[in-house]
Order: structure tokens, then C-alpha cells, then sequence
């Protein structure tokens, strides 16, 4: 008579069931450490022991310290050199011509699934992997970001940089100083839910600039970190009802406010398709357009989801990344007499009528100003962490080492934005090396990445250079008295959760006027 393997396990004591447990456990990490450590196919590439062993030394540095293992990989390239093994299967680059190799148009690297699953929007075209379903999806939208589109649109942009004039004049004759960190950010929201969905959020009009949206988009980061390196816990978070996410604060509450409002925006927006009320408007919106039955004629319709996972990256995104380059350029411009004054006196040999229309095309023309906005996106870095990409099928080779196909390499802004051979200096605000002529010859706007390169780069690129210039040449051509007070270099330091915040304590940016 037979035995099975269930009846001698069954003959077993639950102490025996439970050591032999136990020790299957501690053989398969062990076999698992070694694997990593010794016969990986990273193995040759230099990075701490820790790193190379497991995931969890990512997230603690992102986790819980908080948001700024950008800056220890920074430190790993200067103790290993231009290539670090960050994760057992990940690689970092810092030599900036790497960056061409891996984030170009029609590169065969992709989005790593596991790193970008961790947003809990899997529809959207930020965070497909797929370069061929991306290129699909990006394919709608790029009409309404154009620069062609954008010029159409300027209006919309003109109206919040004037509301936001108006504010700042009210407030230095009313309370003498105004927070323009969250103003510039309410420029950026307004502009962009007007645009989207003909629903503006009127932060603009509030008395704090909606400071409480943006909190709620910050205090989620650390939820994004934690879904990337539990991604099981991610359905099951999603899977409960709100009713019973809302008693508990924290992350995933606000995750999943900022996703159903999405969803209701863009059920507003079906239903005014469906009943035809969008016929009678003057400007149609992004997401009118893309629910709209002519769309059909130019590629498949999106679902609801699918729009509410773009709707909720669009406003997302909208609520970090200009506003960040906005408040660096103000802050740094303030601070620095000799280059407040080159810029205002720009400004008013430009537009010598102060009442006179300061239009986007005139704007961009003017190489100071360009400075500073440049010089300004360098320092706020766009996405300053890193941007992992999987390596195709054809593998690739890095300072003489082979990456097999299917590893993750990531380079980041924050190593590029402060090579010291492209910017000497790196951490000095100095619009003039835009200026430099000798500056030319290594093509410093290449190497600039804070929209992204390639396919992959920023959709809203377009509408985000015409919110700075305009919103920064109306404040500096009427504004040339401003003073603030010098931030802490804590105060200054972001926190990654994909997107650069600063603290709590330091993301005031009070301005008022000078004595």
C-alpha cells in the first residue's frame, strides 16, 4: 500500500511542520542571497553589499528616509564609479551620453512594469510599458498639447497669470507677503482643469491657493514606494470600499480621492457628450474631444477608466513640476540683486508699456528670461529620481560591462542637472551659462532633461514653457522690488516621490516687498 507525501506529512507534529518550514525558508534566501551575489548576470557590476542582495535597501532610503535615495545614488557614483548596481536587477548610469543611448525616439527600451505599476493607473499613457501600445495611446493626445494648440490657448494662460498679478498686488498692500510656492502651482491646476475639462478648480481664487490639494498630492508619495515594493498589497488597498478607506488618513486615502474625482470629471465630460452639450462650446477641451463619436474616425474611443487614469496624471503632474520651476525661478531671481536686475530691465526694454500685452511668442524670444527658465528647470529637476527602462532583447553594454536583456537601467536629472563638467558650479543659480558662448559648444540645452527625452518625454512639455514665460515675465516685468528670506539647504532638499516635493516645514515660499 502506497503512502502519498500527504499522509507522511499528516503523520507529522505541527512542531516538526513548522522547523521544517522554517528551514525551507532560510535555504531558499540563502540560495537566494548567494544567487544575487555570485552568479547573477550583474554580478561583475560594482554596488553596495545590501543594494546587490535585495530591494529593501531602495526602499528604505525612499520609504522611510524619506524620498531621497537620488541623493545616495549619488554618493554610490562617486565611491563606485560611473555605473552602480542600485537593486539586484537594476543598474544607474551617470555619464551623461548614456543617456541618448536609452532615452531616444523609438528606443527598444520600455517602462519598467513593476516600477510604474506602483501609480495604480495602468491605463494611462504615462505609465504603459509597452513602447508600441504608448505610442498608440500618445498619438491621441499630442494634438492637444502642440505647440500649434497652445498658441490657440494661450488666453487660458494669460487669464490665471493675471489673477495671479492681481493676487500678489492685493496681498503686499493687504498683508504684506504672500506664499507664491502654492500661487504657482494654482497657476499650473487652473490652467490645465480648465483646459482638460472646462471645469476649472479655481484654486486661484482661493485664500491659500489650495494648499490642502497639493498636500494630498505629496502626503500619497510615500504610498507610491510602498505599492512598488509590496505590489500585491496594491488590489487588495484598491479593492476596499471608500467609505471604509476614508475613516483611516493617510496615503491611500488620498490616492483614491484624487482617482475619484478623476472619474467623476470625466463622467461630467461623457455626459455632456452624450446629451451634445459639449456642440455649443467656444473651446473644446481635451477630454471632450477624446469621449467625442467623431473621435472614432481617428483611433479607438477610450473607456472611462482609461481617461480616468489620464485625467488623474495629467492634474497630478500639473500639480508639481512647473510650479516647482516657477518657485526656483522667483526665489533664486529675489535673492540675487545683480540678476533681478538684469531680468526686470530685460522685461522693460521689451514691453516698455507696462499695460501692454505680454504675449507667449514675444516672451520666448528673450534670452534672459530663457535663462532663467532654463536655469530654473535645471534646479527643480522635473522628475529627479530615477527613470528605470528594461534593456531589449539585443542587451546592451555600458563602460565595458554586458547588461543582459530584461535588466533594469535608470539614469535620473539629478545626477545630469549637477555633472560638474557640463555645469561647473552645479548648485549656484547662474542664468549666464545659458548665456556663454563657449557654453555652446557642449550643447547645454541637450543635456537639459527635465521634461524627459525621446518618446517617453513629457506630452505637456508646450503648455508648461508657456506657464512659465508668461506667468514669470508678468511678475518680473511688474514686480522688480520683491524681497524673501534665505532657505535652510534642508528646507531647499526635495523628497522623490516620483514627482520633487519639498517638506512640509519648507514648501512656504513667502515674498513680500523690499524695505
Amino acid at each position: 500500500m502506497s503512502t502519498s507525501i500527504g499522509d507522511i506529512v499528516g503523520s507529522l507534529s505541527p512542531a516538526v511542520v513548522a522547523y521544517a518550514v522554517f528551514a525551507i525558508t532560510i535555504v531558499h534566501y540563502a540560495w537566494t542571497v548567494t544567487y544575487r551575489l555570485y552568479f547573477h548576470p550583474l554580478t561583475r557590476i560594482p554596488g553596495p553589499l545590501f543594494a546587490r542582495i535585495t530591494y529593501l535597501y531602495s526602499f528604505y532610503y525612499n520609504f522611510w528616509n524619506p524620498g531621497r535615495f537620488y541623493m545616495t545614488i549619488e554618493e554610490l557614483h562617486k565611491q563606485y564609479g560611473p555605473i552602480v548596481r542600485v537593486t539586484p536587477d537594476e543598474i544607474h548610469l551617470r555619464d551623461p551620453e548614456n543617456y541618448d543611448k536609452i532615452y531616444y525616439i523609438g528606443s527598444k527600451y520600455y517602462k519598467s512594469p513593476a516600477f510604474y505599476h506602483a501609480f495604480g493607473t495602468d491605463k494611462a499613457t504615462f505609465t504603459t510599458a509597452s513602447n508600441e501600445v504608448h505610442r498608440a495611446k500618445r498619438a491621441a493626445l499630442n494634438p492637444f498639447f502642440s505647440r500649434k494648440r497652445v498658441l490657440e490657448l494661450e488666453e487660458v494662460v494669460q487669464a490665471k497669470a493675471i489673477k495671479l498679478e492681481s493676487r500678489i498686488r492685493s496681498a503686499l498692500n493687504g498683508e504684506g507677503h504672500i506664499d507664491l510656492h502654492h500661487g504657482f502651482r494654482a497657476v499650473s491646476v487652473d490652467v490645465i482643469t480648465d483646459y482638460a475639462f472646462n471645469n476649472c478648480y479655481d484654486f486661484l481664487e482661493r485664500a491659500d491657493f489650495g494648499v490642502e490639494f497639493f498636500n494630498m498630492i505629496r502626503d500619497f508619495g510615500p504610498g507610491f514606494w510602498f505599492f512598488q515594493q509590496f505590489p500585491a498589497t496594491q488590489p487588495i488597498a484598491f479593492g476596499l470600499p471608500f467609505w471604509l478607506v476614508k475613516m483611516v488618513d493617510g496615503p491611500l486615502k488620498r490616492m483614491m480621492m484624487l482617482q475619484n474625482s478623476s472619474r467623476e470629471q470625466i463622467l461630467r465630460v461623457k455626459r455632456e457628450v452624450d446629451s451634445g452639450e459639449e456642440s455649443s462650446k467656444t473651446r473644446p477641451t481635451i477630454f471632450h474631444r477624446l469621449l467625442s463619436p467623431d473621435a472614432a474616425d481617428e483611433y479607438i474611443v477610450p473607456t472611462v477608466d482609461e481617461l480616468k487614469d489620464e485625467a488623474y496624471i495629467i492634474v497630478a503632474a500639473a500639480a508639481d513640476t512647473t510650479g516647482n520651476a516657477m518657485t526656483v525661478a522667483t526665489y533664486n531671481v529675489v535673492l540675487n540683486q545683480d540678476i533681478y536686475i538684469q531680468l526686470t530691465t530685460e522685461l522693460k526694454n521689451a514691453f516698455p508699456d507696462p499695460s501692454a500685452n505680454l504675449d507667449f511668442a514675444t516672451l520666448e524670444k528673450l534670452p534672459y528670461l530663457t535663462a532663467v527658465i532654463k536655469e530654473a528647470l535645471r534646479l527643480s529637476y522635473g522628475v529627479i529620481g530615477r527613470l528605470p527602462r528594461v534593456v531589449p532583447e539585443s542587451g546592451a553594454e555600458f563602460h565595458g560591462y554586458h547588461v543582459p536583456p530584461g535588466t533594469l537601467v535608470s539614469m535620473s536629472s539629478w545626477t545630469m542637472h549637477r555633472n560638474e563638467d557640463l555645469f561647473p558650479g552645479p548648485e549656484e543659480f547662474k542664468p549666464s551659462r545659458w548665456m556663454d558662448p563657449s557654453a555652446a559648444i557642449k550643447n547645454l540645452d541637450h543635456y537639459l532633461v527635465s521634461f524627459g527625452k525621446g518618446s517617453r518625454q513629457c506630452v505637456g512639455m508646450p503648455l508648461a514653457y508657456c506657464e512659465l514665460y508668461v506667468t514669470l515675465g508678468r511678475i518680473f516685468r511688474h514686480f522688480d522690488n520683491l524681497s524673501t528670506d534665505h532657505k535652510s539647504v534642508e528646507d531647499l532638499l526635495y523628497s522623490d516621490y516620483f514627482s520633487s516635493y519639498h517638506s512640509e516645514k519648507g514648501n512656504k515660499f513667502d515674498f513680500r516687498q523690499a524695505v
